[in-house]
């Protein structure tokens, strides 16, 4: 329980650390760089597979109510598994699908609640469709959704309209989306799956609507769980694409010297190890007080432009340091450039994160 007198730190609890060895062992073993390349030209949207093995291992119901079938942890929790499969490329529907998760839990009916989070936390995957969209009052949707990932595989799907001039939430399941128009989009982290979905003349009963009174609270919850999600993507982007400099500085050698031996090289790694130590720091701060402490948006937003940060500046140095290979698509940190560019322009890039900050701080 969040203690308002308590001194502000970095909580680190049991759960979360033993969450974090299991998932960094996991992701290990499952999603090596070689994996990740060839998930690019795969025709399945992921490893069917492995998202069972994860749904197994209770990860997508660890922050679902236990009355909901779930472990009845927190945010917290998921973002120690978030960071390992970021650090390792893996490119699946958890993030999605934990804020389909979150989105119902903040504004979902009761029924909506009881019929899909349960099958949350055992496997069903989740999307997410947050641009703009027109519906009228009938629930007659039209419009197309833009950068919905996974929505080719998803079970359900969380949809931003415009209702009488208002925002709401409406839920699709697996038969409503099944009418939507759905074209893959090709993006700059091409281990993940996007869709443009267009769903004109599809009709959904009022039933699939979550509870109007709380759409706004819910998307600023969406909008937060996602900054923190992302940022914990980052961070284990950054350590992943660290470890494969720094193995790569220790076997490359140049004019008779291993070229990790030399300062120019040498400085830039530690300045990225300070800023990946600094980016896990405001991670793990915002994680423990999310949703508990007046400051959480704030910290939530410092937390994903120190990760974009980070991940921007080791892997950029990777690319250089690798030489002309470093410029390649074959070489591995191009990988995690992507995947930082995708991550840090979702829900606001690092410039973006500031902006909010100048209003909330000053």
């Amino acid at each position: 329980m969040w203690d308002p007198t308590a001194k502000p730190g970095i909580a680190f609890s049991d759960e979360q650390a033993q969450l974090l060895e299991i998932a960094s062992s996991f992701a290990r073993d499952k999603f090596p760089m070689d994996k990740a390349r060839a998930r690019i030209a795969a025709a399945e949207d992921f490893d069917s597979a492995v998202w069972r093995e994860m749904a197994s291992l209770g990860w997508l119901g660890v922050a679902i109510p236990e009355e909901f079938g779930g472990s009845g942890l927190s945010l917290a929790e998921a973002v120690t598994i978030a960071e390992p499969l970021g650090r390792n490329v893996a490119g699946t529907p958890l993030v999605s699908t934990t804020l389909v998760a979150q989105a119902l839990m903040k504004a979902g009916t009761d029924a909506q609640k009881r019929e899909w989070l349960a099958k949350i936390a055992e496997g069903a995957i989740g999307a997410l469709a947050l641009s703009e969209l027109q519906a009228n009052d009938g629930l007659a949707l039209s419009g197309t959704k833009t950068f919905v990932t996974d929505a080719a595989s998803a079970d359900l799907a969380i949809v931003s309209v415009s209702l009488g001039g208002k925002p709401a939430l409406v839920l699709l399941d697996k038969s409503a989306l099944g009418k939507a128009q759905t074209a893959r989009e090709i993006v700059i982290d091409e281990t993940r799956r996007s869709y443009r979905v267009k769903l004109d003349g599809i009709t959904v009963p009022k039933s699939s609507l979550l509870d109007r009174s709380k759409t706004q609270a819910a998307l600023k919850h969406i909008d937060e769980a996602a900054c923190l999600l992302l940022a914990a993507e980052m961070c284990g982007g950054a350590a992943g694409v660290i470890a494969v400099t720094i193995e790569y500085l220790k076997t490359r050698k140049q004019f008779g010297r291993y070229i990790g031996s030399y300062q120019a090289l040498k400085h830039p790694m530690v300045d990225a190890l300070v800023a990946l130590d600094a980016a896990r720091s405001h991670l793990y701060y915002a994680a423990g007080i999310f949703g508990r402490s007046p400051d959480s948006e704030i910290a939530v937003r410092m937390a994903k432009a120190q990760a974009g940060d980070a991940l921007a500046f080791a892997s950029d140095r990777a690319i250089q340091f690798h030489g002309g290979f470093g410029f390649t698509y074959d070489c591995d940190a191009q990988l995690y450039r992507r995947l930082g560019i995708w991550c840090d322009a979702r829900h606001g890039d690092a410039a973006y994160q500031r902006r909010r900050l100048a209003d909330l701080i000053l």
